[in-house]
């Protein structure tokens, strides 16, 4: 007889027994599923292996080639046989292997009960090859959203594997990781998922794609993965803006994303307070095959949030506006102690620049490991806007060679301001045939230019102009121990900076521009 004891009900057990009992049935049920699990791999091998020699004739007889002519296709075609006799049995598990046939066929899709508003139209539209940014403030559901648009995109796609990343790797299980066994979770799909915590990967049961989950403090980690099958076809970068650029960026995608002809690339954060931080900054250059994508808690359904989450974002928003900004709508709103403030960034086209009629340039010189740079632009008085169109910026050039690009390029046509602490240089360029003099330093000459430059809107094309628009939107001023701006023009990593300023000193020291 079974123990009367253990079949009181949990009411009248202590806290000791029913925990006691509860480890006990835990243990049996995972014994259970593991004979389970046992059985059906057992089950799969002989499934998968080759038919017998005496049925291969009969299958080739149906159309089944003899790659396909496994165990499998045995039972398949005992079940065709008994069917067309009239068994109605056979006859109902054909009709239920044509169902299961025909909706596997068909793509999984995302429930629309688990998209936020916001990413309704986004979610229609995602396809392969394109770079997809989601950016906004707390609560806006964008890592919810990557993490079930990666579960459905590991259904719909056997031979891709996925990789999910953070900057540091102990983040990642109290993050990445559990965002996605909640989403799959949330999706109903926890038992055709395996969640493993070593190492920290989720697999994907029936096809044995892996999720895996890699942190970039060691970046060689993610060239030793290698999957059984397959590629690697998904990259999830989470907090991009803890990443430390993009150099960084390009390094990860071309050691993660490699071996087939369709991947999918998104990237998740919420924006950092400064305008220049990098990832404020990429956004901004046109690039067609990036779409960015901003959302807030705005959009999401309240009930998601919570009532306290909303509240703290009201008070917040009483308290402190331009924190709620940030915090909550994803808002850049900080200086970030900027040198040039008035940006314009953006394509400049040739037509653009057929109708430039008074060109500015300048040199900076420059040998190793400092930069030679050679900077023509256009100043547009009438609108205070200075584009900057074209840019000569290398190491180790003589100064016959840079000589020879210019004028190949057609660019003997105008003045050329230069550096004049180097007065052979300028003389190279003369005997060279090109129009070039010294910049005319003086007392408060730097700070001239800098003023005068800070008042007028720089158009940069980074395609253009690349080294240029690294240094400017980059260029910051000095901060003491306490995060104060120190005054002052800070020096290093200037030299297209250097190069500007010498183009326009005939303009800032003709308009008497005082320090």
């Amino acid at each position: 007889m079974a123990n009367e004891k253990n079949l009181r009900p949990g009411s009248m057990q202590s806290k000791s027994e029913a925990r006691a009992n509860g480890k006990k049935g835990g243990i049996a049920s995972g014994q259970a599923r593991r004979r389970k699990k046992t059985l059906s791999e057992l089950a799969k091998m002989i499934a998968d292996n080759p038919a017998p020699d005496n049925t291969r004739a009969k299958l080739a007889k149906m159309g089944i080639s003899d790659e396909d002519a496994n165990n499998n296709a045995v039972v398949v075609a005992s079940i065709y046989a008994k069917a067309i006799k009239g068994n109605m049995q056979a006859v109902d598990k054909w009709e239920q292997l044509v169902a299961v046939s025909k909706s596997d066929e068909s793509e999984y899709e995302l429930p629309a009960r688990v998209l936020g508003k916001a990413f309704v139209d986004i979610n229609r539209q995602i396809k392969p090859n394109i770079e997809y940014v989601f950016e906004g403030g707390r609560g806006g559901l964008k890592s919810s959203f990557v993490a079930f648009k990666i579960v459905e995109l590991i259904k719909n796609n056997p031979q891709m594997h996925a990789c999910i990343t953070r900057q540091v790797a102990g983040t990642l299980k109290d993050s990445v990781y559990a965002n996605m066994k909640w989403a799959i979770n949330e999706l109903g799909l926890m038992e055709e998922f395996e969640c493993k915590v070593s190492p920290l990967e989720i697999k994907y049961i029936k096809t044995g794609q892996t999720i895996y989950f890699r942190g970039l403090d060691d970046e060689t980690k993610l060239k030793s993965i290698k999957p059984e099958f397959g590629y690697i076809g998904i990259l999830w970068k989470e907090e991009k803006d803890q990443m430390k650029g993009d150099a960084q960026e390009r390094s990860v995608n071309q050691s993660v994303l490699r071996g087939g002809d369709e991947s999918y690339d998104f990237s998740s954060y919420n924006p950092p307070k400064s305008k220049s931080n990098w990832v404020n900054r990429i956004k901004l250059i046109p690039n067609p095959k990036r779409v960015i994508h901003h959302s807030s808690y705005l959009e999401a359904p309240a009930e998601w949030l919570g009532q306290k989450f909303i509240d703290d974002a009201a008070h917040l928003k009483e308290i402190n506006p331009e924190a709620y900004e940030h915090e909550y709508l994803g808002v850049p709103n900080g200086d970030g102690g900027n040198v040039f403030e008035y940006l314009e960034i953006r394509d400049i086209t040739d037509e653009e620049i057929s109708r430039m009629d008074r060109i500015f340039a300048g040199v900076d010189y420059g040998w190793y490991p400092d930069a030679f740079c050679y900077l023509r632009t256009y100043y547009d008085s009438a609108r205070e806007k200075i584009y900057l169109i074209d840019e000569l910026y290398v190491n180790k050039w003589s100064n016959s060679k840079t000589a020879d690009w210019i004028k190949k390029k057609g660019y003997d046509d105008y003045t050329m301001i230069c550096d004049s602490a180097e007065p052979k240089s300028v003389n190279d360029f003369r005997d060279a045939g090109l129009p070039a003099r010294g910049a005319i330093k003086g007392p408060g000459s730097i700070e001239y230019g800098f003023k005068f430059l800070q008042t007028k809107t720089l158009v940069i094309d980074p395609k253009r102009t690349p080294n240029a628009y690294k240094e400017i939107t980059e260029y910051e001023y000095d901060r003491d121990k306490e995060g104060n701006v120190i005054s002052g023009y800070p020096d290093g990593n200037d030299h297209a900076i250097s190069a500007l300023r010498y183009a326009y000193e005939p303009l800032f020291n003709r308009r008497g521009y005082s320090a």
